[in-house]
């Protein structure tokens, strides 16, 4: 990623005022590096000079937004507990509170990811196919306080959860890694292992799997958590040196159709099934589970990630019905700079313009090191020094919260004007227009935008970010 000399995000937030002869007035929230969430009003212009390129904001519209959020992670329980009870509060309600991000839908892990603390999963007791030894013992300690902390501020919060590994005893290897960590590549003798099934396919351990899921449900409600969806594979497709568990589309189908599925019936979970999170870009792997009409009936949404990226134009157009969500934005290298903010932007245009009802980001709070517990240094929305528990707001905090407090959740994204490539439109429930506009160029970019016969002209200045609600 290239080095940006000037940078910078500018917040444009207009409001129409009621008065009979009042012209709408606009009022303009701007962040640059080192400034923030600065506002000042913006009139819309009566005369419209000629030379500059017009975009009007119609009414056509897409999909409707689900929502916004993050991941909760042990290793960000750990950075958020260096700070003071006060500073905890601040960064809670930054992330959750209606003056903050608004964030509604968030991710958590089913058992240990690559943000663990270390391996575990919800019951690591070999053989255990009656989940007697199922147990959320540790969750106490760590992801539950993370979550009700998080739900003290927003209550109405949806949680889903989705497991990167399964028990081991559960898989042909035995280890919560795809492969040891010890192995850095992957020798040619086992380089089949991205294409075979890890899980052990026998009915008697995929029905226990099933029934793992449903005690997970079930014993999160009875700590006062609603888990609303899972995602039944993280990465199902990628053979890791972290917890992992690759699975072949069609064994992944047999899974949801004839075990999952009848278990959350049996037990009577309206907890929705989702098939994801899929990192790869071939379509045939989502048409086989929606395309089976035992796994279909229970499948409510695919959510992607990583190179899924290139299979969500194809799964929104050949299935325009089915609910589709960003599951993981991209974590970078633990940079934190602005840099990563507008690559970030570039995911999030991606992924709207291709369907997704929801964006989630990766890791909203860690350490000042970033790294994950097998050494990958990520980045985070909120940084804290573990000697000094300074804290430190990086640039995409401020991307997400120019999003995703603004469009709310039933918000419908709006077609974007031919030749705006540049921006993203939608309407929220109350009739407020939102648009996320941004110059990537090295140039300033003038243009007017109209709405409902006003107009306002609007100026980029190079690399920077542009909010607008009307």
């Amino acid at each position: 990623m290239k080095t940006l000399n000037s940078c910078c995000f500018i917040l444009f937030t207009i409001s129409l005022l009621t008065g009979c002869n009042e012209q709408p007035a606009a009022m303009l929230t701007s962040s640059t590096e080192g400034r923030y969430w600065t506002q000042s009003e913006l009139q819309p212009v009566s005369e419209t000079p000629g030379e500059l390129e017009r975009f009007e904001i119609t009414g056509s519209y897409e999909q409707t937004m689900d929502g916004f959020g993050a991941v909760f992670n042990e290793l960000g329980w750990d950075a958020l507990k260096m700070v003071s009870e006060e500073e905890m509060a601040e960064i809670l309600a930054d992330f959750y509170s209606e003056e903050g991000f608004n964030f509604t839908i968030c991710r958590m892990p089913i058992g240990a990811n690559d943000y663990a603390r270390d391996w575990y999963s919800l019951n690591d007791t070999p053989g255990d196919l009656a989940m007697e030894h199922f147990n959320i013992d540790r969750d106490r300690t760590i992801l539950i306080p993370y979550i009700k902390a998080a739900l003290e501020v927003r209550p109405d919060l949806q949680i889903w959860g989705s497991p990167w590994c399964p028990p081991v005893w559960m898989k042909v290897n035995n280890h919560y890694a795809c492969r040891p960590a010890e192995v850095n590549d992957l020798p040619e003798s086992r380089a089949g292992e991205e294409n075979n099934t890890q899980f052990i396919m026998e009915k008697s351990i995929l029905d226990a799997y099933a029934n793992y899921f449903v005690k997970y449900i079930e014993t999160y409600r009875e700590e006062g958590i609603d888990i609303y969806a899972v995602h039944v594979q993280n990465e199902p497709n990628s053979c890791q040196n972290f917890p992992s568990c690759v699975w072949t589309a069609e064994d992944l189908n047999t899974f949801i159709g004839r075990h999952l599925g009848p278990a959350f019936e049996e037990a009577d979970l309206d907890t929705e099934i989702w098939y994801g999170t899929v990192e790869r870009p071939s379509i045939e792997k989502v048409d086989t589970v929606l395309q089976d009409p035992l796994s279909s009936k229970y499948v409510k949404g695919v959510g992607f990630q990583w190179a899924g990226k290139h299979c969500i134009p194809k799964v929104n157009k050949k299935y325009p019905e089915m609910k589709l969500m960003q599951t993981e934005s991209e974590c970078g290298n633990g940079s934190n700079d602005w840099a990563a903010a507008e690559y970030t932007w570039s995911l999030m245009k991606h992924y709207m313009e291709n369907g997704a009802n929801a964006y989630i980001y990766w890791n909203s709070i860690l350490d000042e090191t970033g790294k994950s517990m097998w050494g990958w240094k990520q980045n985070s929305l909120i940084s804290v020094n573990s000697q000094t528990a300074e804290i430190s707001r990086n640039p995409e905090f401020y991307l997400m919260k120019h999003l995703s407090h603004f469009v709310k959740p039933g918000a419908k994204k709006l077609v974007t004007p031919a030749g705006m490539d540049f921006g993203l439109l939608f309407e929220n429930p109350d009739g407020e227009v939102v648009g996320l506009l941004v110059n990537e160029t090295d140039e300033v970019k003038s243009f007017l935008l109209e709405k409902d016969s006003h107009n306002y002209r609007i100026e980029l200045v190079p690399h920077s970010f542009h909010t607008i609600v009307i």
